[in-house]
């Protein structure tokens, strides 16, 4: 059964690759399906999500449906691309916008709690406008006070703990390991593989900072700024017999048509 599986998602696959490969490619697209030997570390954020209900807040929600359209496009951009894991956060609006991706590629996921956005307060039933006022009052705390999270969520030296150890663990995994601190060089496995993540902006931006080896600040979401369904990818470069990853890309829309750039 388990053969029988194989074969029928490498069908699909190669279904799905001809239904894709005559069709008009964005530069992205072209891009990211060019055969390369290095390493890529692909980060996608979540579609739009459905923060609200009846001007209630959500605490884990779906995704609308320009979500849902979002999560169609970026699944056609990686459609044909090779990828040899898949690493999805396990909130609802990650799961969803994976779930056409993984149906394209015919992979299955590794779902890690690490991936999930910081926590926020329990928002579930909470009028929006009292949401958003508490969002900008938080944003008006002194530096210090920033590093503690809003009161009642995650604070965020726990959040970047655990995603920076989680990622850190789940590469060295795959053989991929630190090799020097400070400046942060990494050795790199051979074959080296290409690793999809979809998780969040907050994720994403811890994660991306952390492998280029900047001094992290309380507000990353803010300096690495990524729309829904954006896509980012790292590369590594050969420096000093280890490696240093570079920002190939960040926050790729160019798959997305304009009435679906959305933040």
């Amino acid at each position: 059964m388990a053969v029988a599986g194989r074969i029928e998602r490498n069908a699909h696959r190669a279904n799905n690759y001809e239904q894709h490969r005559n069709v008009s490619l964005t530069p992205f697209e072209n891009a990211i399906r060019e055969e390369h030997p290095l390493m890529k570390l692909i980060f996608v954020r979540h579609g739009q999500p459905q923060w609200d209900i009846d001007g209630l807040g959500v605490d884990d929600p779906v995704l609308t449906e320009i979500g849902h359209q979002q999560a169609r496009h970026t699944a056609n951009a990686l459609a044909s691309t090779h990828i040899d894991f898949v690493a999805v956060s396990p909130l609802i609006r990650a799961q969803q916008t994976a779930a056409p991706i993984l149906d394209a590629l015919g992979k299955e996921p590794e779902v890690h709690d690490w991936l999930a956005e910081i926590a926020a307060p329990k928002w579930e039933g909470t009028p929006q406008e009292v949401i958003e006022r508490t969002f900008a009052e938080a944003r008006d705390r002194d530096v210090e006070q920033q590093w503690d999270g809003i009161p009642g969520g995650e604070t965020f030296r726990d959040f970047h703990f655990r995603v920076t150890n989680g990622l850190d663990e789940f590469l060295a995994s795959h053989g991929c390991e630190r090799s020097h601190q400070s400046p942060t060089l990494w050795r790199i496995p051979e074959p080296q593989p290409t690793i999809l993540f979809v998780a969040h902006s907050g994720t994403n931006a811890v994660a991306l900072g952390h492998l280029l080896g900047i001094p992290p600040v309380p507000w990353e979401w803010e300096r690495f700024v990524s729309f829904h369904s954006s896509i980012s990818i790292l590369q590594p470069v050969p420096i000093a017999t280890a490696h240093s990853f570079s920002l190939y890309r960040f926050s790729d829309l160019s798959h997305l048509p304009e009435n679906l750039h959305t933040r």
